[in-house]
């Protein structure tokens, strides 16, 4: 059993190493899809417009219009995930309170189990199940992550994602509709704008890799040729459409 002693001895180590984790997993991962999505969806859409020969106003209407139209059921996606995340974990919540009441036995049974996969014995595992036995809170959270593999969410994920989702969304899709607020002829703000787009896409594919610590270089190259496919897919078939 550790003294008064060791647990100052650890609380000290603790306070001395700070770990450098990235914690802003989720975040993260509704900014990209929200710029990623923005970037791409106006930038086909303003290229399919300019293949069908439409004068800049129209294109940078029907493009605003988009990104509003976008950025509202991107953000309505991202809500309802996060909602339905939450309900899942209340849910599996519920039912483990009820098995832990219920069935204890059983559920001390499976923390043995649990343990064991780590390579623990019986007599190291047994005083950790019995311990959680006297404590029912930390044996539910417990079961919940190492049984079910579920992390509490935040209860403001939801609107958090919304909004994260549909500013990020708003923030790219008006890159490609720039140059058409500016130049009045179309394909030439069409040039400016797969310019403009092309050079957003590579930027945003290095810095994407830089927090999900892929490749810079290449998620650049492939996030900009990913949208220059889009937008030529786009610009061709409202070509073939016209003729």
């Amino acid at each position: 059993m550790a003294s008064d002693k060791d647990v100052e001895s650890q609380k000290k180590l603790l306070d001395y190493h700070e770990e450098k984790h990235f914690t802003a997993g989720e975040i993260v991962r509704d900014i990209i899809i929200g710029v990623s999505d923005g970037l791409t969806v106006p930038f086909a859409l303003a290229a399919g417009l300019s293949g069908a020969n439409a004068p800049s106003s129209i294109i940078l209407t029907a493009g605003l219009a988009e990104v509003a139209a976008g950025a509202i059921s991107m953000g309505l996606g991202g809500y309802l995930a996060a909602k339905s995340e939450a309900d899942h974990y209340a849910r599996e919540l519920k039912r483990e309170e009820e098995e832990i009441i219920e069935v204890p036995d059983t559920e001390a049974a499976e923390v043995a189990e649990i343990l064991s996969q780590y390579g623990l014995e019986p007599h190291e595992y047994e005083p950790v199940v019995n311990a959680l036995r006297k404590k029912p809170q930390a044996w539910l959270e417990f079961m919940m992550k190492f049984e079910l593999g579920l992390e509490k969410p935040d209860p403001k994920r939801a609107l958090e994602s919304a909004l994260t989702i549909a500013i990020s969304y708003i923030i790219g899709g008006l890159f490609p509709l720039l140059p058409y607020m500016f130049i009045p002829i179309a394909w030439k703000a069409t040039m400016a704008s797969v310019g403009l787009t092309l050079f957003a896409l590579l930027f945003f594919g290095y810095v994407k890799a830089y927090f999900t610590g892929n490749k810079p270089f290449q998620s650049a190259f492939q996030t900009a040729f990913i949208g220059a496919i889009a937008s030529a897919a786009a610009f061709g078939m409202a070509k073939v459409v016209q003729t």
